[in-house]
């Protein structure tokens, strides 16, 4: 990546962003200034990673590019006092939940270009599935730049802003869909004999096995739920029982909830 790098707020998404770039040497050390309110936080990534870290939000506004991990609330108040910092030739990559990108347009006075990126939890391992969403000022060099930072959290794909709601509330919050049904299997593994360790040993596996498979597969989950399910087998009884408790319509009715609440808060 060409020019300077900011982040400004650098806690675990923030954190994983700089530790993966710097690790695949898309920035150097040298090139990079973050911030962070917590001031043991700042000497840790002093420590670490070799980067100017600050408390001062305006220095890494000043940076080509600029990396906002902050939480939503958060934002708008470091933007009306420093925002002026950020100049009309940097590019602003916003990784703030529920903020627009013309809700940040209107905080920046010198009308740098904005793009948001929608990541998830799993950006804390590279595994992450981020969604670029340019703003009113952003063209494809823009978008082209605010990808090739995404890419180091995991996979990366590109929507209009007007479908994040429905990003957020599918991969965004589905981490935790997937961790309770991690959940509930366990549970059933521990009531049918299994002890507690096994029983989240298999299920974690099994998690990260079927989730590997379905990347190999494009995606194909009703090819891959058919093949495992022999006619008459002990899987298509469990899946009878999910069926008839109406897990399907849950789902459908919970991603949905989900939209319904982020359009609420936004």
């Amino acid at each position: 990546m060409d020019g300077t790098l900011g982040i400004v707020g650098c806690g675990r998404l923030g954190g994983a962003l700089l530790e993966r770039l710097l690790a695949a040497g898309v920035v150097a050390a040298a090139d990079v200034v973050v911030s962070d309110a917590d001031p043991d936080r700042v000497a840790q990534l002093r420590a670490d990673h070799g980067v100017e870290a600050t408390h001062d939000n305006a220095a890494p506004l000043g940076a080509d590019t600029v990396v906002l991990a902050l939480k939503p609330q958060v934002l708008p108040g470091v933007l009306r006092a420093d925002g002026a910092a950020v100049s009309a030739g940097s590019v602003v990559v916003s990784l703030a939940a529920g903020t627009t990108t013309a809700t940040i347009e209107d905080l920046l006075p010198n009308d740098p270009p904005v793009v948001r990126v929608m990541s998830n939890t799993p950006a804390l391992v590279g595994a992450a599935m981020s969604v670029v969403a340019p703003g009113s000022r952003a063209g494809q060099e823009h978008v082209a730049r605010a990808r090739e930072l995404a890419a180091a959290l995991g996979a990366v794909r590109e929507l209009p802003e007007s479908q994040l709601d429905a990003v957020t509330a599918l991969s965004g919050s589905g981490p935790a869909y997937v961790f309770l049904l991690a959940e509930a299997m366990a549970e059933a593994g521990v009531l049918n004999g299994l002890s507690r360790q096994d029983a989240v040993a298999l299920v974690t596996q099994t998690i990260a096995g079927a989730g590997a498979l379905l990347v190999d597969r494009d995606g194909d989950a009703t090819g891959m739920r058919e093949a495992v399910t022999s006619p008459g087998g002990t899987t298509a009884a469990a899946l009878q029982v999910l069926e008839r408790a109406g897990v399907r319509g849950a789902v459908l009715d919970a991603v949905s909830a989900a939209v319904a609440r982020g359009r609420e808060l936004g």
